[in-house]
């Protein structure tokens, strides 16, 4: 059914003037349910206006998730990096349960010197002590949503970001599909190659709610270079995840973050109806 799948922008709309206290109307207008607060580059946001876009995503049906700041690095060498990344994932959930945000999507941090295993235990002890200071400080409401990464050098593989999830109950990821695909040289191609990325998900972490996103990427031996518009021609195919989607009866929210999100958000509401009509 249409609406166990949202679809919305990451961020405002292309050429929205207006306040992101006041985005929320106009989403809905658009015909699409989902947004992603963008704190990427830092979080600058009063107490007072986190909650009025509670209240607006609310009156106007839109599901909000939050994108904590690029710089987070959990597996860093240096303490004072991951002493700080824990506090900016701090306020991130602080602010997310002023908004209702249910997600709070982030890139774990990168292998460096650690290799993966290494790299991976210090990112569970990171999250380890985030999880104990939120709940110390009356914090309940919040999901942390590590995000499977784009170029090799970083923490984030598929399974890497499974095992973050089955860690912690506060934990569940955000699979971004072009990551995955630039990450793996291209290997997303079809229905079994979404097909088999769920089913490793349903069968460790069980079925729950997806947030994932979705933009057509350009990429080298390293992985992510570019993102693209759905119009471009690159990969990954979006017509075969809606075709697993659907047929799974997958609840999900797909956050559009092509160079043209919210038209190409409304692309993807449009790929779903015409699939649901068939």
């Amino acid at each position: 059914m249409l609406f166990l799948i949202r679809v919305g922008p990451a961020g405002n709309p292309v050429g929205y003037l207006g306040s992101t206290v006041n985005v929320f109307s106009k989403i809905r207008a658009m015909g699409l349910d989902a947004y992603e607060y963008q704190a990427t580059y830092g979080l600058r946001l009063k107490k007072e206006n986190a909650i009025r876009i509670g209240e607006n995503s609310r009156k106007n049906d839109i599901l909000v998730s939050m994108h904590g700041p690029y710089y987070i690095n959990l597996s860093s060498a240096k303490k004072e990096t991951v002493e700080k990344s824990i506090e900016r994932l701090f306020d991130c959930a602080v602010a997310a349960e002023l908004m209702g945000a249910y997600r709070i999507v982030f890139h774990p941090g990168f292998y460096g010197d650690h290799g993966r295993s290494g790299a991976i235990g210090l990112c569970i002890k990171a999250l380890d002590e985030l999880i104990e200071r939120l709940h110390g400080a009356g914090i309940r409401k919040f999901t942390l949503a590590p995000e499977t990464t784009g170029k090799r050098s970083q923490v984030g593989s598929l399974d890497e970001i499974i095992k973050l999830s089955e860690e912690f109950d506060e934990v569940m990821p955000t699979i971004d599909f072009a990551h995955i695909h630039a990450r793996g040289g291209g290997c997303i191609r079809d229905a079994s190659s979404y097909r088999g990325i769920l089913e490793r998900i349903e069968s460790r972490l069980g079925s729950h709610h997806l947030h994932c996103h979705f933009t057509g990427i350009e990429y080298t031996d390293a992985g992510e270079r570019k993102h693209h518009s759905l119009s471009e021609g690159y990969g990954p195919p979006i017509e075969p995840l809606i075709e697993v989607l659907v047929d799974g009866g997958w609840d999900a929210t797909i956050i559009s973050e092509t160079p043209m999100k919210d038209t190409d958000a409304r692309k993807i509401k449009g790929i779903i109806k015409e699939y649901l009509e068939r």
